[in-house]
């Protein structure tokens, strides 16, 4: 009898010691949508115009106009257990303190909630005006982390590429991606965008290489100028003299960030082919490799005439951020 009770009572503690999320439920909802719960008159009010302003703002470099997040809302007392699976939850409500905070994986996982709490509805609205950019760099970043989780369920063998081994990197790059080119120093791997997270017609694509590290202050002024001179090397279009370009009509936006704790340039605007009517939206990420002595060069663009494109660049921006350099 004390045998079976001291088994029971080791059972309860290893229950109580973090295996809840091996019972969790797998999260729902598609990547670039926040669930949002408050009350229906927070919503109708500015506590609701701030957000939808904010999560709206229009995302850089994409040839239609088109949300950073999208978002629906639903009141408290209709957060029902269904609804709680959402991958993506910020909830604002009154409370006797002012906070914003993170939980990951509460109900669901993989799961992000992000908490938004005040006195009042001033103060709510004080709170989300405060931390907006913060918060939806957050949702945004438990995205990148979903998609490159899906990817690596069904990861290429980038062994087989050789300027991947000749650069001495790797990615994590789903099965649907096949070859255009491998040079040894350019790679180009093209996904035609039949199937997958986001259906469409058109294609992704990942653009691999690298440039002698030369002068970092130079570096964001030169971006446009090194797609190019890549674009009319190795991007042909369908006749002599046509060739993929950044377009001329649209200035990119560059900044500087990171990638995996390495400094580097963020460039989003739009490619054209000259001389032909083929376009879409591009991100670049020019890597600083001190290391190496070396710009690591990691792009994608889409292809996707007539359809929205915001999810497909966020796909190859999750397949970019993947990059381990050895």
């Amino acid at each position: 009898m004390k045998r079976i009770f001291v088994s029971l009572v080791a059972i309860l503690l290893l229950t109580s010691c973090g295996n809840d999320q091996l019972i969790l439920p797998n999260s729902v909802g598609a990547f670039g949508k926040v669930m949002v719960v408050t009350s229906n008159s927070n919503w109708e009010g500015d506590i609701g115009n701030e957000i939808r302003q904010s999560f709206g703002k229009l995302q850089v470099g994409l040839p239609q106009p088109e949300k950073t997040l999208s978002v629906s809302q639903v009141a408290a007392n209709g957060f029902s257990s269904m609804m709680r699976n959402s991958r993506n939850i910020f909830i604002v409500e009154v409370s006797d303190k002012e906070t914003m905070s993170v939980v990951n994986d509460k109900y669901s996982r993989p799961q992000t909630v992000v908490y938004i709490t005040a006195k009042d509805k001033e103060g709510l609205l004080a709170m989300i005006k405060k931390h907006s950019n913060e918060i939806i760099d957050t949702f945004r970043e438990s995205d990148i982390n979903y998609l490159q989780r899906l990817f690596a369920k069904r990861k290429l063998d980038d062994s087989k590429y050789k300027t991947l081994q000749n650069l001495d990197i790797s990615l994590t790059i789903p099965k649907d991606f096949r070859t255009v080119d491998d040079t040894g120093d350019f790679l180009w791997l093209r996904h035609h965008l039949k199937s997958g997270i986001a259906k469409g017609t058109g294609s992704n694509n990942i653009l691999v290489y690298s440039l002698p590290l030369e002068d970092e202050s130079t570096i964001a002024d030169g971006i446009i100028a090194m797609r190019d001179a890549i674009g009319e090397k190795y991007i042909p279009g369908a006749k002599e003299g046509m060739y993929m370009i950044t377009e001329e009509a649209y200035t990119p936006f560059t900044i500087e960030t990171k990638v995996k704790d390495n400094k580097a340039f963020e460039t989003r605007g739009k490619w054209e082919v000259k001389n032909d009517f083929m376009a879409g939206p591009f991100l670049n990420y020019a890597i600083v490799d001190k290391k190496n002595n070396r710009l690591l060069v990691i792009e994608g663009f889409t292809y996707a005439p007539s359809i929205d494109k915001r999810n497909f660049v966020m796909e190859l921006e999750a397949i970019a951020k993947s990059v381990q350099i050895n």
